[in-house]
C-alpha cells in the first residue's frame, strides 16, 4: 500500500473509532418518571424527586435523601397535617405577590408550563423548568424559570441548588412585606427539636428557635435523628449576591426553616426586569460542625 494512502486510511479509521466511542457514563441523572415527576439519581439510587403535577398548588421536591439513606424532609406538620398541607417538603412560594397569597393553599397557584432542559453528568444533574404564578382570578402575574441541580459529594452527602429567575408576566410586581417566602423546607419528624430532640443552628452561633427566629444569617441548619442511632442534617444557604442578603430566617422547633426575602420591606419588580435568587441545600452526615458547614457556604458564595 502507498505510504500516503496508509496514513490517510489510519487517520480516518482513528477518527471513526473516536466518533463511535460512547461518552462517559453519567453517574448523576435526572430521570422523568410517571406522574409528572423527575427523579434525581446517583449511581442508580434515587436521591431526590421533583413533583410538578397540576393537581398541586405548587411544584415541590420530596423526598431529599440523606447520607443514611433516609428522607430528610416530610410533607405537612406532624401534628397539624390539614392546617399545614402547604408545607411540601422543599418548596418555593410567597405569601404576597400583588396581594395574591401563593403560600397557603387557596385559589392562587404556581403552575408548571414546561421542561426547558435536562442535564446528566459525572458530578451533577440539572433540571430547568418554566412556571407561571397565576392569581385567584386566573391572571398570570409572574413568570418563573427554575433550575435545580443535584451534586454528588463524598460520603453520600449532596447539594441541591435552586436558582430562581422571576419576571413580571405583565406589569410591575410587588412582593409584599411578609416572613413567608421564597425558599423553605420541613424536616422529617424525628429530626425536629420538639419531636426528635434535633438541633437548629445558624451561621451567627444561634441555637434553636429562640435564638434564630427572624434573625439574619448566611445559613440555617437543622440536624436530628433519621435512624435510632444516626443523625443527618439539612442546611439552607442564602447566596451573598441575592438582594437583601443575608436573609431573615423563619424557623420553628416543630421542624421547618424558611428564608424570608421581604421580612422588613416590600420589593418591587418592574416590568421587564428579572429577579434572580440562588439557594443551596446541603444534605450532610453527623460530622458536619458549624465550622465545616461554613466552609461549604464559602464554597457556594464563590460560585
Amino acid at each position: 500500500m502507498d505510504v500516503s494512502l496508509y496514513l490517510v486510511t489510519s487517520v480516518l479509521l482513528g477518527a471513526a473509532s473516536a466518533a463511535a466511542a460512547p461518552p462517559p457514563f453519567p453517574r448523576v441523572q435526572a430521570v422523568p418518571v410517571p406522574g409528572r415527576q423527575i427523579a434525581f439519581e446517583i449511581d442508580g439510587t434515587e436521591a431526590a424527586r421533583y413533583h410538578y403535577d397540576a393537581s398541586y398548588h405548587r411544584p415541590f421536591v420530596f423526598p431529599l435523601i440523606g447520607p443514611a439513606g433516609r428522607p430528610l424532609t416530610r410533607i405537612t406538620h406532624p401534628h397539624d397535617p390539614d392546617g399545614h398541607g402547604h408545607h411540601l417538603s422543599i418548596w418555593v412560594s410567597h405569601r404576597s405577590v400583588n396581594g395574591a397569597n401563593f403560600w397557603e393553599d387557596g385559589t392562587a397557584r404556581i403552575v408548571h408550563e414546561g421542561i426547558e432542559k435536562i442535564e446528566d453528568g459525572q458530578d451533577s444533574a440539572a433540571l430547568t423548568v418554566r412556571n407561571v404564578w397565576r392569581n385567584g382570578d386566573g391572571v398570570d402575574v409572574l413568570k418563573e424559570r427554575r433550575t435545580m441541580r443535584l451534586w454528588a459529594l463524598l460520603d453520600d452527602e449532596r447539594y441541591l441548588d435552586v436558582t430562581l429567575e422571576l419576571t413580571p408576566a405583565q406589569d410591575a410586581v410587588t412582593f409584599g412585606k411578609t416572613p413567608f417566602g421564597f425558599m423553605a423546607f420541613r424536616v422529617a419528624k424525628t429530626m425536629g427539636v420538639h419531636d426528635g430532640g434535633g438541633t437548629i443552628r445558624n451561621s451567627e452561633g444561634g441555637v434553636d428557635e429562640k435564638e434564630i427566629f427572624w434573625k439574619q444569617a448566611r445559613w440555617v441548619d437543622y440536624t436530628g435523628r433519621v435512624t435510632p442511632g444516626e443523625e443527618n442534617g439539612l442546611t439552607l444557604f442564602d447566596h451573598p449576591e441575592n438582594p437583601r442578603s443575608p436573609a431573615h430566617f423563619h424557623v420553628r422547633n416543630d421542624g421547618w426553616v424558611g428564608a424570608s426575602f421581604t421580612f422588613e420591606f416590600p420589593y418591587e419588580l418592574r416590568a421587564g426586569e428579572t429577579l434572580t435568587l440562588r439557594y443551596r441545600l446541603y444534605a450532610h452526615g453527623p460530622q458536619a460542625t458549624s465550622d465545616a458547614i461554613d466552609e461549604h457556604w464559602k464554597r457556594f458564595a464563590k460560585e
